[in-house]
């Protein structure tokens, strides 16, 4: 019975494990292949709405 239990973990761990990689590669492949120009479109337009913004909290240096 433990044998059967341990068989079932690895297949588990495997099943779980082979589909988040396939899931990072297949971004990664399909950020570099269709991204082009735009990989940083989300964190310009979020430079553009800060620009003016007080700065709140912390310690300036």
């Amino acid at each position: 019975m433990a044998g059967y239990i341990t068989d079932l973990l690895v297949v588990a761990v495997l099943i779980i494990g082979i589909t988040a990689i396939m899931g990072v590669l297949t971004n990664g492949i399909g950020k570099a292949l269709f991204a082009r120009g735009r990989r940083s479109e989300f964190v310009d337009q979020t430079a553009k709405y800060q620009t003016g913004w007080k700065m709140v909290g912390g310690k300036r240096k």
